[in-house]
């Protein structure tokens, strides 16, 4: 299916509120039976291989399965269009856990290493990249993560990209989202995480520079609290204190402890406001207890073309979060070692700007017809599902979308609409 420009996506999301801001090798030592040092490139011998640090366990476990079925969807149509210069791409899959239980992304990646990968998709978590980002890119193997968002990962590495937009993209995204609303009095429920930290930052800056007074979880304040408590009380009474009209809540698992106690202090839940870490459906709480509450999550919504081939993947998705970054991480990392014409990290790393199109090229919208224009020596601009623009000078995506969603009577998600930002 044809994607049409960045510009055209962004003009026919007409009611999108436009955001311009200032802004989440490890070869192998592979040689010949003679002993001589193989050539990673060769089409016979050395597949380009994919490992994926994504959640199967942890606070984050409910993003792992778009994310899975992103990656190997990609790989299944890069194979059926003849691999990657000549060979099938290989995957190696890892659970990455989450920041609580680092070992497990620890393992993991030793795991990937030790097995020669040359591109590691993940993490979701900022928290678990910050764990384990040092023991990737030293090893000069890609680390492209679909899903990390914290500002300090900007330009980390030269083999550090993300198909994820910035907090500074979502953090402001949000901050206008509570202030159109028209609430006046804003309290911030954070979670003393690397991800939630560095959000709060951004969006009590933007809901200031609206005219919205912060009343609770400003910085400096002190007044995060620890993850994965087994009560929020404390924290709950305390935000109420300063009756707040509107709470961003700011979390991961615990969100679905703290919302029930919100409810008994007697808060209408209709005002709480979520992000990507923990806009997700609840079936589990009381029907209707989410009405009318709202989240956001970077990226474009899944066409339902992209939803149905996700689903001949794995039929038991129910949400997509993710799953379209993920799916162009990989579709990324095998058109750029394809342009340079060699299965290994450093031409990966050394090519994905170009077929991002930072340098411009023809817009080609998969992955056969993006090799059929690198075959003909055409430089290409990869229009992905994701909606992201180009690689800019930190390897961050130099715009996106972020999506705004809202809870029915069956505490479930719907996409309501995008918001576009540039970063600059």
């Amino acid at each position: 299916m044809k994607r049409t420009t960045h510009a055209a996506r962004a003009a026919a999301l007409a009611g999108a509120v436009a955001l311009v801001l200032t802004a989440c090798s490890g070869d192998a030592d592979d040689t010949t039976d003679d002993g001589a040092e193989a050539d990673p490139g060769t089409s016979d011998s050395s597949p380009l291989i994919i490992g994926s640090l994504l959640p199967v366990t942890g606070s984050l476990a409910f993003l792992g399965p778009p994310e899975v079925a992103g990656v190997d969807l990609a790989i299944q149509e890069i194979n059926e269009a003849g691999g990657v210069n000549g060979v099938d791409v290989e995957i190696v899959h890892t659970d990455s856990g989450d920041a609580e239980n680092m070992a497990v992304a620890i393992g993991s990646v030793d795991d990937m290493l030790s097995q020669g990968v040359h591109v590691i998709i993940g993490a979701a978590s900022s928290s678990v990249t910050y764990g384990v980002i040092d023991t990737i890119v030293e090893a000069e193997v890609v680390q492209f993560s679909p899903a990390n968002t914290s500002p300090g990962l900007s330009g980390y590495s030269d083999y550090y990209f993300r198909t994820a937009p910035p907090d500074s993209v979502q953090g402001n995204a949000l901050g206008n989202l509570i202030a159109g609303d028209g609430h006046e009095r804003v309290g911030i429920l954070v979670f003393n995480d690397d991800y939630g930290t560095g959000l709060r930052a951004v969006v009590e800056e933007t809901l200031v520079g609206e005219g919205v007074e912060v009343t609770y979880g400003t910085v400096g304040a002190n007044e995060e609290f620890a993850p994965k408590q087994n009560n929020y009380e404390a924290e709950v009474q305390a935000v109420l204190a300063t009756d707040p009209d509107a709470i961003a809540l700011i979390a991961f698992e615990e969100t679905a402890v703290i919302v029930p106690q919100l409810v008994q202090a007697g808060f209408d839940t209709s005002n709480l406001y979520f992000t990507d870490g923990n806009t997700a459906n609840y079936p589990d709480l009381d029907a209707g207890v989410l009405e009318g509450a709202k989240g956001t999550i970077p990226g474009a919504f899944p066409s339902d073309e992209f939803q149905e081939r996700l689903l001949a993947v794995d039929s038991g998705l129910t949400e997509y979060s993710y799953s379209a970054e993920s799916y162009d991480a990989v579709i990324l990392s095998a058109l750029a070692a394809a342009k340079g014409g060699q299965n290994d990290a450093q031409t990966v790393q050394a090519n994905l700007h170009a077929v991002s199109g930072a340098d411009g090229g023809e817009e080609c919208s998969t992955y056969a017809d993006c090799i059929e224009l690198i075959d003909a020596g055409e430089e290409i601009m990869y229009v992905g599902q994701a909606g992201v623009g180009p690689f800019n000078a930190d390897n961050d995506p130099s715009s996106a979308f972020v999506g705004i969603y809202v809870y029915d009577a069956e505490n479930t998600i719907t996409w309501t609409e995008a918001i576009f930002g540039e970063i600059s």
